[in-house]
């Protein structure tokens, strides 16, 4: 009896047939290997074999010119502009989206969708309609001594406009998960809105708003479409790394440009990893409070 009710407990487990052919399976897997292998993984190898071609003091020599290091300030400097404003702005959003009631909140969640249907091209000129020396504002702008357009302030904006979306989209659905439960135990145990946020609401969505930072991180390095528009391609001076990268080699010099664009694919190969461990934390949490 004993062994018929541990039987009846523990069934074994039920193995559900595949309906497709091993050879089937193997194909499939070997298209998708394939492909990243041609589009993704020989790119890459392509830009650090060019890089190094002529060897390593031709690589250290081109990182080490005026003009490229000044497109690599730029691009951290328009990085750490961006980082701190759109994880403000991600965290607020995600915070009156998922914990509050309002109308209007269908709006507000499309309008943070708008960096992602709009073009960013149409997006810096859009900017240079309204700051340039013709736009909306030129006048008043050039009358007060304020330049944005082909200055550091413009491809911040535009930077800042194709980056928005990143940490709120990251954190609405993970927050919207989460309810409201916590931060109600923690008002009716006396807390404040500021205790609440910092104690309860932050430590559950840490991964998440790191996995966003990290995202908007490796767009606004890597933006080219919407500075492009804004910067006026000014040599030293308002170059970021990918548009220094297409003056080099507009210019035939090749080693240079593929020096600054190995900097530059090391930088999102490192972003790459940093997400991947930051999925799994997300991931790990994610279960731990499914359990809980």
């Amino acid at each position: 009896m004993t062994e018929i009710a541990t039987t009846a407990q523990a069934p074994p487990p039920v193995r559900l047939p595949l309906t497709e052919a091993a050879h089937i399976r193997v194909a499939l897997i070997g298209l998708a290997l394939s492909f990243l292998a041609f589009f993704l993984v020989l790119p890459l190898i392509v830009v650090f074999v060019e890089a190094f071609r002529e060897g390593v003091r031709v690589y250290l020599a081109a990182l080490s010119e005026p003009e490229a290091r000044a497109a690599i300030r730029l691009t951290v400097l328009t990085a750490a502009i961006c980082l701190p404003l759109n994880t403000a702005f991600g965290l607020a959003a995600a915070w009156s989206i998922t914990k509050f009631q309002f109308r209007g909140k269908s709006l507000l969640l499309t309008l943070i969708d708008v960096p992602f249907s709009v073009s960013p091209v149409v997006a810096g000129l859009v900017y240079v309609l309204l700051f340039g020396l013709q736009g909306l504002f030129g006048a008043w702008l050039t009358a007060h001594g304020i330049k944005i357009i082909f200055a550091v302030p413009g491809i911040a904006l535009a930077t800042l406009f194709v980056t928005l979306p990143f940490v709120a989209r990251e954190l609405i659905p993970l927050m919207d998960s989460q309810r409201t439960t916590q931060e109600e135990a923690a008002v009716v145990l006396g807390a404040n809105g500021r205790q609440i946020f910092w104690r309860v609401t932050l430590p559950n969505i840490k991964w998440g708003l790191l996995y966003g930072v990290l995202l908007c991180n490796g767009r606004a390095i890597g933006e080219f479409g919407a500075v492009a528009v804004v910067s006026g391609h000014i040599i030293g001076l308002t170059n970021t790394m990918p548009l220094h990268i297409e003056v080099l080699y507009n210019d035939y010099a090749f080693a240079a440009a593929f020096a600054v664009a190995s900097l530059l694919t090391l930088m999102a190969l490192v972003t790459l990893a940093i997400k991947t461990v930051l999925e799994w934390r997300l991931g790990s949490a994610a279960g731990a409070a499914r359990v809980h």
